[in-house]
């Protein structure tokens, strides 16, 4: 059963590490946008081409207002999943054990 514990428990790192990652890019890509950002910059390219995926679909959900809040929900999910999901995980590991 340890194996087990040991499993999730690394899932729940690598899970907690990615939506870290995750956040820090959004965040890098919402501060950028206010400074006109070259489009043709590699950087630029690599932050559009890895958030666009998660921001896009909440642009769909809200109505256009003018200042684009995707950033903001995208850090709550983010926040969110941290705290349920990667909790519940290793909780769920220390009960394996």
């Amino acid at each position: 059963m340890f194996v087990l514990a040991n499993f999730v428990d690394a899932l729940a790192a690598i899970v907690n590490i990615l939506l870290t990652i995750m956040y820090w890019l959004v965040l890098i890509r919402a501060l950028i946008s206010w400074v006109n950002p070259d489009p043709y910059n590699p950087i630029v390219q690599f932050l559009m081409r890895t958030t666009e995926p998660l921001l896009e679909p909440i642009r769909r959900l809200l109505p256009h207002m003018g200042i684009d809040i995707s950033p903001i929900i995208v850090f709550f999910i983010i926040v969110f999943l941290q705290k349920f999901l990667v909790g519940s995980l290793y909780d769920l590991a220390e009960r394996l054990h």
